[in-house]
């Protein structure tokens, strides 16, 4: 049964504490009260404004799961706050493996990583966070989730943007395979990793000779190049960082050690920060 007073409690509470900045919203003209707007919210999750309105009002129809989902991942909730606020609607909370929550704390560590690439994703690899330099390392990524934004998807259907040397093409299928297995037998049933591996079987005849083989192995470190057009190889050594649940990992990429990578990175820095300023400063 819904506890519609403590529902409506919490969410307002959280969305108090919530600052549009937390939220990649512009902080505007002074605010009448703390944190984020309801609208924003609403916005957020992807729900009406009248919805979401009407659960802070303690009334109207009882919340999804879907919507839920949506709204924990709006107000920033943590697992255990995801788990408070579906207890409090009455329904049971989504197992915690493939939560691809990531930790404010995870962000703010990557933050301080300043002088070399940093990439967080889930582990079926879509991104979900990169600093500056990463964001300038690797090729454009659409805006919003989605397959574009995931890596093993662009990575075996569209070969031809592929951002290494062929040599290496073999080697890193065989190592992203490797990887999506052991997350396919850790997480069987899941939705969203039997959806990738059912597409990439089908839009892949590289993937599906790979996953047939059934090899295994997670990746915890890895040496790779990327090419990049204006500055051409960069050598770097990933280093990978699970989280406790491991459906979210840091990669953080090292310039290789005898090689002129560090050089490379810092005049991408360079790079990305003046393209940063230019489009600051142009015309709206």
């Amino acid at each position: 049964m819904t506890d519609r007073r403590e529902l409506a409690d919490f969410l307002r509470r959280r969305r108090e504490l919530l600052r549009p900045s937390d939220v990649g919203l512009p902080d505007g003209l002074r605010r009448r009260t703390p944190g984020l707007r309801r609208e924003e919210v609403a916005s957020l999750a992807g729900v009406s404004t009248d919805h979401y309105t009407r659960l802070e009002q303690a009334r109207g129809s009882a919340p999804s799961e879907s919507v839920l989902s949506a709204i924990a991942r709006a107000l920033q909730c943590d697992l255990d706050e995801r788990d408070h606020l579906f207890y409090l609607a009455g329904m049971t909370p989504p197992l915690r493996r493939a939560g691809n929550y990531v930790r404010p704390g995870l962000i703010a560590l990557a933050r301080r990583l300043t002088d070399i690439p940093v990439v967080i994703c889930t582990d079926t690899g879509e991104i979900a966070w990169l600093n500056p330099l990463a964001t300038t390392l690797l090729p454009q990524l659409p805006d919003g989730p989605g397959r574009g934004r995931n890596l093993m998807w662009r990575w075996f259907t569209e070969p031809d943007r592929r951002p290494a040397p062929r040599e290496d093409w073999d080697r890193m299928s065989a190592s992203h395979v490797m990887d999506l297995r052991a997350t396919y037998a850790r997480r069987a049933g899941d939705s969203d990793i039997t959806s990738l591996v059912h597409d990439l079987l089908a839009a892949s005849e590289e993937f599906r000779g790979l996953w047939e083989r059934h090899q295994v192995g997670v990746r915890r470190a890895d040496l790779k190049t990327f090419i990049h057009p204006e500055v051409g190889p960069v050598a770097v050594r990933c280093e990978v960082l699970l989280t406790e649940e491991a459906d979210v990992k840091l990669l953080a990429y090292f310039p290789a050690e005898g090689t002129d990578a560090a050089e490379k990175l810092e005049l991408l820095r360079v790079i990305g920060s003046q393209r940063l300023t230019s489009a600051d400063s142009s015309p709206t």
